[in-house]
């Protein structure tokens, strides 16, 4: 387990260098971006539209924040990781099409998503669920928002962020992914029960 401090954006160079276990601090641009969010960018890629933002190389955090807005400013003020098995969906083509390179949510993605992160050279870090407080004291500005339409919780928020961890890599470039792992360890030993 080694500690790694990354700065957006991020090579896929970088995240090759990453394994399962290995803990990562992320500062630079962070992009919040739930269901609603992956959905309207792969219909734009299919469209041919242009995101209003490059993602190329930059953190996707799950997360539906709480924002709020002072005189012409949006302070956060709590952003905890959602479910990311919400996105499963999305993730491996949206990792393909924006080559977002660090996936940041809670509870872990499935086989599909870790295939795309191995094609592409992407990883899924674990944030821990309930300390929405401490990912929001990480996060020095709100730059931009983009498809507000879709409510606060689904918008895009563009965050600036300095060591905005620990985050746990759960899912490397590689296909390792620890919680398909102890998954099927926890039904290996419950057949032995």
């Amino acid at each position: 387990m080694a500690v790694y401090r990354l700065k957006t954006p991020i090579s896929e160079e970088e995240i090759r260098k990453l394994t399962v276990n290995d803990i990562i601090y992320i500062n630079g641009a962070l992009v919040t971006a739930r269901d609603a969010a992956h959905k309207r960018a792969l219909e734009f890629h299919r469209k041919g539209k242009k995101l209003p933002l490059n993602l190329e190389g930059l953190a996707i955090f799950h997360c539906g924040p709480i924002v709020k807005k002072i005189r012409d400013e949006w302070i956060l003020v709590a952003a905890g990781p959602t479910t990311s098995a919400r996105m499963d969906l999305y993730e491996a083509d949206f990792i393909k099409n924006f080559k977002a390179r660090v996936i940041v949510g809670k509870g872990g993605m499935g086989g599909k998503t870790t295939e795309g992160m191995k094609k592409t050279g992407a990883v899924y870090g674990a944030f821990t669920g309930g300390a929405a407080v401490l990912a929001a004291r990480a996060v020095k500005k709100v730059k931009k928002v983009y498809w507000l339409d879709l409510g606060m919780p689904e918008a895009l928020w563009i965050l600036e962020v300095e060591n905005f961890g620990p985050v746990i890599v759960a899912i490397d470039s590689y296909g390792k992914n620890l919680f398909e792992d102890n998954q099927k360890k926890v039904m290996k030993n419950l057949k032995t029960l």
